[in-house]
């Protein structure tokens, strides 16, 4: 009989192990994600030397990284891609019911509104934050956190607040180059290569380039900065485990600011465009 019972509740039991575990987690997160805003003015006025660095680091890169222009070089090729595969599906899609002229509207809506910012946000996670995780994550298996904890250095400041910072005022020229890049990639292919008028292009992309879109498409992209950010420095900052842990950490981060990118990308959607669109065809 015990062996039924046991039998019985133990996989409940252990869902319960489970989520019980999870809450902890996102616990934790939540403490460890106010901690590091809290000491953002901290940070800035007692390391500005170490927030410039940082800065410099994840825009251009340092070493042979900067000889292909760091985060700037990935981000723009990206959003260039992104900018020309949108103008070509236009064109051909709109072709298909003899409203070409209309590829100009639709590289400034679904650039601006969308590709962009998703974009960028994916460059983001998959430069600044896989290499910010690993960053932390060495430091701690190599104890360098516990050594700056000991000269009475405090680690979060040091090593989190700064690098939210530096990533969250290093998106904003970088989402500037890669909105440029997507907007050109656009005319270019719809222009150069299928032969459309250029005055007909600007027209229409003039007309439905909404500024109030683009102020919202920033907003969008910093706020994504600051969650990669966290999620990142989180676990790097918690690695455990030697080189293979580092190695997890850098999954789990890139997993779980992929998935917020996206989440911010719906849920801005939702708030902004979710009731009226702020879009008239007519204009």
């Amino acid at each position: 009989m015990a062996l039924s019972l046991t039998g019985k509740f133990g996989p409940t039991r252990a869902r319960v192990a489970h989520a019980s575990r999870s809450m902890d987690d996102l616990g934790r997160q939540a403490v460890f994600f106010g901690r590091a805003i809290a000491y953002i003015p901290w940070a800035l006025r007692k390391h500005p030397k170490e927030v410039l660095r940082l800065i410099a680091e994840i825009s251009m890169g340092t070493g042979a990284l900067a000889l292909i222009g760091g985060t700037v070089a990935v981000v723009g090729f990206l959003t260039l891609a992104s900018g020309g595969t949108i103008a070509i599906q236009g064109f051909s899609s709109l072709g298909n019911i003899g409203v070409e002229a209309l590829t100009g509207f639709f590289s400034a809506f679904i650039n601006v509104r969308i590709a962009a910012p998703v974009i960028a946000g994916i460059g983001l996670s998959a430069t600044i934050g896989a290499g910010s995780t690993a960053q932390l994550g060495a430091m701690r298996i190599s104890e360098e956190i516990d050594a700056l904890e000991s000269m009475a250095i405090s680690s979060v400041p040091y090593v989190v607040s700064t690098r939210v910072l530096a990533g969250m005022l290093s998106i904003l020229p970088l989402y500037s180059l890669a909105l440029v890049a997507s907007f050109l990639a656009g005319r270019f292919t719809t222009v150069v290569i299928f032969g459309q008028s250029p005055g007909l292009y600007d027209h229409y992309f003039s007309t439905f380039l909404n500024p109030m879109d683009v102020a919202w498409s920033f907003v969008q992209v910093l706020v994504m900065a600051m969650l990669v950010m966290l999620i990142h420095t989180y676990y790097g900052f918690n690695a455990a485990g030697g080189p293979s842990g580092v190695g997890t950490a850098v999954g789990r981060g890139v997993r779980l600011s992929l998935i917020c990118v996206v989440g911010v990308t719906l849920l801005v959607s939702l708030a902004i465009y979710g009731g009226s669109g702020n879009f008239n065809l007519s204009g």
